[in-house]
């Protein structure tokens, strides 16, 4: 039995650039963690724009607990990286 395919995450946001890393330090050189375009849209909705979890969601497309377990992960990643001194790289799963 497969998963049910993935509901489709409408994402406004833009990427800027395809990474952002600690400077001075060559980016084959650290540690990368991958950022996809649904966590970076739920981190900008939510933290940057001061939207709630439902409306995030709404704007998305997706349930609000979708939005909460994205945005968990993407918390943890973008925390991770700062932190450790790694490279976030933006992936657009759409390209893949």
């Amino acid at each position: 039995m497969s998963p049910r395919p993935k509901k489709i995450r409408n994402c406004q946001g833009k990427f800027c650039g395809k990474a952002f890393k600690p400077t001075g330090v060559p980016i084959t050189e650290i540690q990368q963690v991958e950022l996809y375009r649904d966590e970076l849209e739920a981190l900008r909705l939510c933290d940057g724009e001061g939207m709630t979890q439902e409306e995030a969601g709404q704007s998305m497309g997706v349930s609000r607990g979708t939005i909460q377990r994205i945005i968990t992960v993407a918390r943890k990643k973008t925390s991770r990286a700062l932190t450790d001194g790694h490279a976030i790289i933006f992936v657009d799963e759409e390209n893949e």
